[in-house]
């Protein structure tokens, strides 16, 4: 009896054992299958389908030494945030490999759609091929990316009415409808590897070119094509640069009446070169267009110096963005309002173009402070 009741005890731990053991292996069994689901959702991210999964967006802007491209970039990430998104924002600092490198990062870690202002337009070629391979959609924002099939969407203000805009503001100040002149003009470009800064100056000789034509106005450097007058990287030394040159070279006996330049960095550059031989104390400043609405801008045209800014506010811009990628993601019609403009050399990319505004004096508290995108206190009185 006893032998037999040691027996029965050990069947029974033998019988517990294996029990344990099979549970064990069916735990262990359906972890691997629930590992086998999570990989399957990773790749659903990396290639941007199913609407639980897209969740992860990357941003990639050009430089935080423009506040404009700050600011769109965090109102970006915040828009996306109250949708439930993930981002990974960053900045290429005006260096090309940079943001290359930054978005084959962003590739890597499975975003499900990219957002790109590009630095050179030309440059993101072979790295939007591995986004396309992973089934990744891109929209250009504000600066058209070139030469790549890879582009879904673009978001961007209308630029060739920027031009129009910065142009026209001349020659109202001018009186050039009016008949008056000759006046004194030279031209300013912005970067020739941003698309947009040929629309930006054709918008402009739109309206200059005529008066230019019919000695109205007067290019005195005879800089005026775009080449000629391109500013690389829209840095604002650069311009500075070329003004001090333009300056000693042309106007040692006379003076500058209008200058178009296309970026509130670029007019701020043109400023510092103007101030050093006298404007703004011994002579009067010309008239100075700009764009952006850069505080630093801004307070200068509230000071009499700058003279009128484009604004594009950022703000629409980016919920623009952001409607567009969510739309994509869940698979629903993209809201666009052109189909025809932007065709990047390989294709016509369909768009939505927001409408810019031009500022001065006269309308900054309208446009700018009752509006929310400036408090009253970061004007100064």
């Amino acid at each position: 009896m006893k032998k037999f009741g040691w027996l029965a005890v050990l069947m029974v731990m033998i019988f517990a054992l294996a029990a344990c053991g099979g549970g064990q292996q069916a735990a262990s069994g359906g972890a691997a299958s629930g590992g086998g689901s999570t990989s399957k959702t990773d790749d659903k991210q990396a290639g941007g389908s199913g609407d639980a999964a897209a969740k992860f967006v990357g941003i990639s802007m050009p430089t935080k030494s423009s506040e404009r491209w700050v600011h769109d970039g965090e109102n970006m990430v915040n828009e996306f945030k109250k949708l439930g998104y993930k981002t990974d924002l960053q900045y290429g600092e005006d260096v090309v490999e940079n943001q290359v490198s930054q978005i084959e990062n962003m590739i890597t870690k499975g975003v499900n759609v990219l957002v790109i202002a590009p630095i050179d337009g030309e440059s993101l070629t072979d790295v939007l091929k591995k986004a396309n391979d992973k089934k990744i959609q891109v929209i250009s924002y504000d600066r058209l990316i070139r030469k790549s099939d890879f582009v879904s969407y673009y978001a961007t203000f209308d630029n060739f009415k920027v031009g129009v805009l910065q142009a026209s503001y001349i020659e109202q100040k001018l009186g050039l409808k009016d008949g008056k002149g000759p006046f004194n003009i030279e031209l300013f470009a912005g970067s020739p590897d941003d698309n947009n800064a040929q629309f930006f100056f054709n918008g402009a000789m739109s309206i200059l070119k005529p008066y230019i034509d019919s000695g109205k106005l007067v290019v005195k450097s005879k800089q005026t094509a775009f080449e000629q007058v391109a500013t690389l990287r829209w840095d604002g030394a650069t311009a500075q640069a070329r003004m001090d040159n333009l300056l000693s070279k042309n106007y040692a006996n006379d003076k500058v009446d209008a200058v178009l330049s296309p970026y509130d960095g670029i007019s701020i550059g043109i400023i510092s070169s103007l101030k050093g031989v006298g404007y703004g104390s011994a002579k009067p400043m010309p008239v100075i267009t700009g764009q952006d609405a850069e505080l630093a801008s801004v307070k200068s045209i509230m000071a009499g110096e700058q003279t009128q800014t484009v604004f594009k506010d950022t703000r629409e811009l980016a919920k623009k963005a952001v409607q567009m990628a969510d739309s994509l993601l869940k698979g629903s019609k993209v809201e666009v309002n052109d189909e025809k403009t932007y065709n990047n050399g390989v294709k016509v990319v369909p768009a939505y173009l927001l409408t810019p505004v031009s500022v001065d004096k006269s309308n900054v508290q309208q446009v700018l402070v009752d509006s929310g995108y400036y408090k009253q206190d970061q004007l100064g009185k």
